[in-house]
């Protein structure tokens, strides 16, 4: 009996679970170490960037290959026989207010391969193309709105009891259950569409060996290579494969389309419009670790904490850098440099320290002289804003009251800093 205690406990102590117990957070500035950040404008050969045709042709190059192949991992080009299909359309949607299509792109071109299903609303008093807004969801597009005649997602998604998922299942009673979030009459009075996709029709949120979603397509028979992609670039991937349709919509003008994404969606919203430049503005909201927050300040959530309990989302290589942060060639702010010169905004909430909102500005703030040599306005922020008092240039942030969540505030913002952008241009 003894040995078999014995041979228990050695099995518990070498199982990953005991390597990935969760270190105590830091939330205590005075406890962030020392670090010193590598310089978006200084190309590996310690050569300083001073024109934009070197950021282009040189440095850019550099820093993208760097986060794809030791943070988000290396996606396969998008497929070229992708089918498009207008399932349903609803010229009287929101009381007459939008235009409402729900589209399928099946991503092998072939109805019995994985898909991922779009909902798209329409000012119908437009007349023209549309700028749009395009993000990911948590739980299915019938969430995101209270008609309840949106298609119900079949896909798995995670149990939720607030939002009505049952043993990983939607059910009728999760309808509209994230609308909140999700302000679609508001966008369509100010002229813009939306366009929504469940995340988990891409690729699921678990660690599943990567055999569904996207990832059966290019990595049926093995595990990816440490250095390709991870659950995020797959998100990414898709969000690219969807605006791939967006250029065939002749209502939607897909040359201001801005990319939109919460938690861990703003961590793939930010690396979508970092690997697409077809992206004309980026919004990552609470995102965090591994989305605008630098990793090396280790406040809050931490490469420790979201490799071991969502080793998924990024590749095998990012693991070598857990405890290590400063041992990465990349931070975070040279992710919002490659999205440079478009614009880009990020947002934190004064309540949700996890994300670490002063991480999240200090990579604005650290990515400016990028913005700066291509020609922009930059972000004229030297310190971290008053609460709910947004800045709004070429770059733009804000920290507002409240938790980690999506908020009417948070959409105003974003609506103020498209109209900046979008309008008569």
């Amino acid at each position: 009996m003894k040995r078999l205690l014995f041979i228990l406990s050695l099995t518990l102590l070498l199982t990953p679970a005991a390597h990935a117990q969760r270190p105590k957070p830091n939330y205590d500035e005075s406890q962030v170490p020392e670090f010193k950040l590598p310089d978006p404008l200084v190309t590996q050969a310690g050569k300083k960037v001073d024109s934009a045709e070197e950021w282009n042709k040189v440095r850019r190059p550099e820093i993208l290959e760097l986060f794809e192949t030791e943070v988000y991992g290396k996606s396969p080009a998008r497929p070229e026989n992708m089918l498009f299909e207008v399932t349903s359309v609803k010229n009287d949607a929101l009381g007459g207010k939008a235009i409402r299509k729900e589209v399928s792109v099946y991503f092998s071109g072939k109805k019995a391969g994985p898909r991922m299903d779009l909902l798209i609303y329409l000012p119908a008093k437009a007349t023209k193309p549309v700028p749009v807004f395009m993000g990911l969801n948590f739980y299915g597009n019938h969430t995101i709105t209270d008609e309840t005649d949106v298609q119900l997602n079949g896909n798995w998604m995670r149990s939720s009891k607030e939002k009505a998922i049952v043993d990983h299942k939607a059910t009728e009673d999760s309808r509209g259950k994230s609308s909140s979030r999700w302000p679609i009459e508001t966008i369509i009075d100010r002229g813009y569409g939306l366009v929504a996709i469940y995340c988990g029709d891409i690729d699921p949120d678990y660690d599943d060996g990567f055999k569904n979603g996207v990832h059966a397509i290019f990595n049926s028979k093995q595990k990816p290579a440490p250095d390709e992609w991870g659950t995020i670039s797959a998100w990414a991937w898709g969000l690219s494969c969807a605006l791939d349709y967006l250029e065939t919509d002749k209502q939607i003008d897909a040359s201001k389309v801005a990319v939109i994404g919460h938690s861990r969606l703003g961590k793939t919203s930010l690396w979508a419009g970092a690997t697409d430049p077809r992206f004309a503005l980026v919004i990552s909201n609470d995102s965090g670790c591994g989305g605008a927050a630098l990793s090396r300040r280790r406040f809050g959530e931490t490469l420790h904490v979201i490799n071991n309990a969502f080793p998924h989302w990024f590749c095998d290589n990012f693991n070598k850098y857990i405890d290590k942060e400063n041992d990465l060639p990349v931070d975070q702010h040279m992710l919002i440099s490659l999205i440079a010169p478009r614009p880009v905004y990020v947002a934190s909430a004064e309540d949700d320290q996890w994300a670490d909102p002063k991480g999240e500005f200090l990579s604005v703030k650290y990515a400016e002289p990028v913005y700066k040599l291509l020609g922009t306005t930059g972000f004229g922020a030297e310190d971290m804003p008053g609460v709910n008092k947004p800045v709004q240039k070429q770059m733009g942030y804000h920290i507002r009251t409240g938790k980690h969540d999506v908020t009417d505030f948070d959409w105003q913002q974003y609506l103020n800093f498209a109209d900046q952008h979008f309008q008569g241009s």
